[in-house]
C-alpha cells in the first residue's frame, strides 16, 4: 500500500484505516477459483490498464508485480494506493455504466488476471465468500475517496447559495467525491486566473477528468460531463420502468433486478427522495442505532446496481403513453423509454408557505432538508423548523448539534397526533428546542438571503419578529403526479388510486379487479408516498416497492398471453 493511504491517523471511521477490509488480500485458493472467470496477461511497468473516464472496465487481480491506482490532479497524476500480489482493483463503478473515477497502471513488471464485467458478475454469483469480500472492499474504497476528497471535482464558490446546495446535494447523493474551495482562497487562484472566473460565475466546478471548468452547471450538464448518466437504450423494451428513486423505487429496483427483470430506474435528482435527506431514521427495522437517509439510499443503490438495474439520471418523466404496448415514457431532453410495466414511485414534496419572496429565499435561507450540509450553514444560530411530522422532528433533533436553538412551529395544539413518541420525548428532553403551538409564519424579509422571520400565534393573535436566517420547511405533502395527466386515475388530492377503487375507471378493461398496488391501467403500479392512502413511512414504502414486483409478475404473464 502506498504512503498516500498508509500514513493516516487512528480514526477508526476512516475506511483507509480498515486495511484488511478495504484492501483485502485474497487467499491462494480464492485466486485459483477466480482464474476460470478471466484471462491471464503479462504486462510491463507503466502499462495503463484503465484510466479515468472509461466505462465497463475489467476487474483485475494481481498475480505478480503491482498495480498503482492513481487520481488526476492539476500537476498530473497522484498515486492513491498500490495493489500487490493477490490484491484486486475496483470500486463501486464496477457495478454500473458510469465513468470510473481513477486510473490503474502497472507499478512493476507483472502478471494479472483480467475479468470482464459480465464474467465478474458470474464470479460474484458463483463464489459467495469472494463476493462478500469484494463487495465490502469496493464500498469502503468509494467512502475513502469521498472522505479524502480523492478523484474529486473542485467546487469554487464565495458563499452559500441555492446553486451550491443543489450541486453539493446532487454530487453527494450520487456518491461523487468533491471538495469546496473559497473563491478568495489562494487554492482557487489558479482556477480563477486560468478560466477568468467572476463572482457571477459562481459556483463553478472544475472537472479533472476533462480538464474543464463548468460555470453554474445544471444537474444534467454536470452529470453528462462527469459520466454519471448511464446509457438509456431507447430501442430496448424493459420489463419494468420505475419512476422515482426514493425508498419505494429503490426497493422495487432491487427486487425486480434480483429476479432477472430488465429494470430501469428513472430519477430527476439523486436517489433517496425525501428519506434521503433525513439525518437519522431510528425506527427502521434492523437499525437500532438508526441510519441516515443518505446511507440507506446509498446501500440500496449499490444493491440495485449489483443486480443489474440501470439508474437513469437526472431525467424528468414528462408523460406516459398508456395506450401503447409496450408503454412509452417521454423524458426531458428528447429521451424515450419503452417498458412492459411501470411502477410509479415519484413520491411527494413538501408544501410551501405561499408567502411573498418565499421562492427567492429557497436555498438562501429556506430549506427542505436538514443534513450536514445545511447544518454547517447554520452553526451557532437560531433556526426554525415548520412541521409536526417525523421529518420535522428528526430535523429538529439533528439541528441541535449545530444551531444555538431550534424553534418548531406547528398549527396544532401539540405533536402527539402526527409525530412518533420517541421523537417527541427527544424534543421534550432537549433544552435547545422550543415548540410553538397554533403558530404560523406570516412574513419573510431579507436581501439576497433570508434575514428576518415574523410568526403569529393564531389563538392569542400575538406576533413576533426574529433575526433568523434559516427556516426548514416540512409541512404537508403534494404528490408528484404532474406528468401523469389522464393516464391513470387520481384522487381529489392528486394521489394515484390503486386496488379495487381503481376498477371504477373507464380505462380498466380486464375481467379481474386491479391488484392492491395496481392502478387503473393494467401492469402500471403505484407505491410509496405517491399512492392514495399509503402510510407515509420509509418501511412502508420499502415494503410496497417489493410487493409491487411480486404483483407485476402476474400482470406481465397476462399481457404476454394477450399478445
Amino acid at each position: 500500500m502506498s504512503s498516500t493511504t498508509s500514513n493516516l491517523n487512528a480514526n477508526p471511521s476512516d475506511p483507509y484505516n480498515r486495511v484488511s477490509q478495504t484492501f483485502p488480500v485474497l487467499t491462494d485458493d480464492q485466486v485459483e477459483r477466480a482464474k476460470p472467470f478471466g484471462t491471464i496477461h503479462d504486462y510491463r511497468k507503466g502499462t495503463i490498464l484503465f484510466d479515468r473516464g472509461e466505462r465497463s472496465v475489467d476487474f483485475v487481480i494481481v498475480l505478480s508485480g503491482c498495480i498503482e491506482i492513481y487520481e488526476h490532479v492539476t500537476e498530473g497524476t497522484r498515486v492513491i494506493t498500490v495493489h500487490e500480489k493477490n490484491e484486486f482493483t475496483g470500486e463501486l463503478d464496477l457495478f454500473n455504466g458510469r465513468e470510473i473515477l481513477v486510473g490503474g497502471r502497472m507499478g512493476a513488471d507483472g502478471t494479472v488476471i483480467r475479468i470482464t464485467r459480465d464474467q465478474f458478475k458470474k464470479l460474484l454469483a458463483s463464489e459467495s465468500d469472494l463476493s462478500e469480500t469484494i463487495l465490502q472492499a469496493i464500498i469502503l474504497r468509494r467512502r475513502g475517496l469521498i472522505a479524502h476528497n480523492q478523484a474529486s471535482v473542485t467546487i469554487i464558490t464565495s458563499n452559500h447559495t441555492a446553486d451550491l446546495l443543489r450541486i453539493e446535494r446532487f454530487l453527494k447523493g450520487n456518491g461523487y467525491p468533491l471538495e469546496i474551495v473559497d473563491y478568495n482562497n489562494d487554492l482557487a487562484k489558479p482556477y480563477v486566473e486560468r478560466y477568468d472566473i467572476k463572482e457571477d460565475d459562481l459556483p463553478s466546478v472544475f472537472l479533472y477528468n476533462r480538464n474543464e471548468l463548468l460555470k453554474k452547471p445544471g444537474n444534467l450538464r454536470l452529470s453528462q460531463s462527469l459520466g454519471l448518466s448511464e446509457e438509456i437504450k431507447e430501442d430496448h423494451i424493459y420489463d419494468v420502468a420505475i419512476i422515482g428513486a426514493g425508498p419505494a423505487g429503490l426497493s422495487a429496483a432491487v427486487y425486480a433486478a434480483s429476479e432477472g427483470l430488465s429494470t430501469v430506474l428513472i430519477e430527476s435528482e439523486a436517489p433517496g427522495g425525501q428519506a434521503g435527506t433525513s439525518s437519522k431514521i431510528e425506527n427502521y427495522l434492523g437499525f437500532p442505532l438508526g441510519i441516515s437517509g443518505e446511507d440507506l439510499s446509498g446501500r440500496a443503490q449499490v444493491q440495485a446496481h449489483k443486480f443489474g438495474a440501470t439508474i437513469a439520471l437526472p431525467y424528468v418523466v414528462e408523460s406516459i403513453d398508456c395506450e401503447s404496448r409496450p408503454y412509452k415514457l417521454s423524458l426531458d431532453h428528447h429521451c424515450r423509454i419503452q417498458s412492459r410495466s411501470i411502477i410509479i414511485a415519484s413520491g411527494a414534496r413538501y408544501s410551501k408557505l405561499n408567502l411573498p419572496d418565499e421562492e427567492r429565499f429557497e436555498g438562501a435561507g429556506i430549506y427542505y432538508a436538514a443534513t450536514a450540509m445545511e447544518g454547517d450553514i447554520c452553526k451557532n444560530e437560531e433556526v426554525i423548523v415548520i412541521g409536526g411530522g417525523n421529518s420535522a422532528g428528526q430535523a429538529a433533533v439533528f439541528l441541535t448539534r449545530f444551531s444555538s436553538h431550534v424553534h418548531i412551529l406547528i398549527r396544532r395544539e401539540g405533536l402527539e397526533a402526527t409525530m412518533s413518541d420517541y421523537l417527541i420525548q427527544r424534543i421534550k428532553a432537549s433544552g435547545r428546542i422550543s415548540v410553538h403551538p397554533y403558530t404560523e409564519v406570516t412574513e419573510l424579509r431579507g436581501g439576497r438571503a433570508l434575514e428576518e422571520v415574523t410568526w403569529k400565534n393564531n389563538q392569542t393573535g400575538e406576533t413576533e419578529s426574529r433575526s433568523i436566517r434559516h427556516l426548514f420547511l416540512m409541512i404537508g405533502a403534494l404528490p408528484n403526479t404532474g406528468f401523469i395527466n389522464s393516464c391513470v386515475l387520481l384522487d381529489k388530492k392528486g394521489f394515484v388510486v390503486t386496488g379495487q377503487a381503481a376498477a371504477e375507471s373507464e380505462s380498466w378493461t380486464l375481467d379481474r379487479s386491479p391488484m392492491m398496488l395496481e392502478t387503473s391501467i393494467p401492469a402500471v403500479f403505484a407505491v410509496g408516498d405517491v399512492r392514495s392512502g399509503s402510510t407515509k413511512r420509509v418501511a412502508s414504502a420499502v415494503g410496497e416497492g417489493a410487493m409491487a414486483v411480486s404483483q407485476l409478475h402476474q400482470a406481465l404473464v397476462e399481457l404476454a398471453e394477450m399478445g
